[in-house]
């Protein structure tokens, strides 16, 4: 794949860069296929993201158009910019570069399908035109790879990747990091009295109760069986509590129809925090919120309890 460093001004109009007639160029942006960049590797790997026209800025910052929480991505990173038939990447002055397919630029340059692009130390992404076909078959294939095939939730071993990216990050940048692990009380009565069919429904509902009721950074993974984990980014540990008893009160409320049944639950929730438990790994991080959760159904359940680790 040949590597170009001509910038805007220098764009022959009847060849792209990468030797592609402008008309046939033109049939792909303009018609179905659209420009995308797939996240390969780091925290959002397997994440795709469809290009708007214009400027689309990659960064840690929370106002990034694309926000990839990694190590060594600046908050304004680099830019993305689309515009007639072509799209555009330049270096927004970051502390670590950004790289095309291996090579650091230090100006505009323009993309060609299936470039690679290299923001910080770990993120690398994937430049591609993408058709209707091709997103349907990328979405299909990352959620049977990260996500539970009943509630559609991350599963655990995304969840488990991504707590190590984000404890990780949190150290290093002295970030809170709050970890919430989410349990439904008694949940195999409404199995053995209503059956498994029932119970799946009860968990779908909620499932989705708890997507929508947290920012769209927060990451919800069925964590095993019906316990369900929350990971909170830049969350510290008295705000996490008081969104897991939000949480709380809205599972208590909420109603799951099954055919001619009205089926509620309640459920008990742990909470652990970095730094205020300072922990190593994942692992200490998810042990210090399991014993949290235990207190909190030891205590009686539905309820919110917090266990800090010396």
């Amino acid at each position: 794949m040949r590597y170009d460093t001509r910038v805007a001004d220098d764009w022959d109009e009847e060849t792209t860069s990468a030797g592609i007639d402008v008309e046939e160029l033109a049939g792909i942006v303009d018609g179905k296929k659209r420009p995308c960049v797939t996240v390969l590797t780091g925290a959002a790997s397997g994440e795709m993201f469809k290009l708007p026209r214009g400027n689309t800025v990659l960064g840690r910052a929370p106002n990034a158009d694309l926000r990839l929480v990694d190590d060594g991505v600046s908050r304004h990173h680099a830019r993305l910019r689309f515009e007639g038939n072509q799209v555009w990447v330049d270096d927004l002055e970051s502390r670590n570069g950004t790289f095309v397919n291996g090579h650091k630029i230090d100006k505009p340059v323009a993309l060609t399908d299936g470039d690679k692009l290299q923001v910080g130390r770990t993120t690398v992404l994937r430049f591609a035109y993408h058709d209707d076909l091709d997103e349907t078959f990328h979405e299909n294939l990352m959620s049977s790879a990260l996500r539970d095939p009943l509630t559609r939730l991350f599963n655990k071993r995304y969840f488990l990747d991504r707590l190590d990216s984000e404890l990780k990050f949190a150290r290093r940048h002295g970030a809170s990091l709050s970890l919430l692990l989410l349990d439904l009380d008694h949940f195999k009565r409404v199995n053995d009295t209503h059956g498994h069919l029932a119970g799946d429904a009860v968990l779908v509902n909620l499932s989705d109760v708890l997507v929508k009721a947290v920012r769209n950074e927060d990451v919800v993974a069925r964590f095993g069986g019906e316990e369900i984990g929350i990971i909170l980014r830049a969350i510290p540990l008295e705000p996490a509590l008081q969104l897991a008893d939000r949480l709380r009160r809205l599972i208590e409320s909420t109603v799951t129809l099954h055919g001619d049944l009205e089926l509620r639950a309640t459920a008990s929730i742990g909470a652990a925090e970095y730094p205020t438990s300072k922990v190593e790994t994942i692992e200490a991080l998810i042990e210090s919120a399991d014993k949290a959760l235990y207190r909190a159904k030891d205590a009686g359940r539905n309820r919110v309890s917090r266990l800090t680790l010396p």
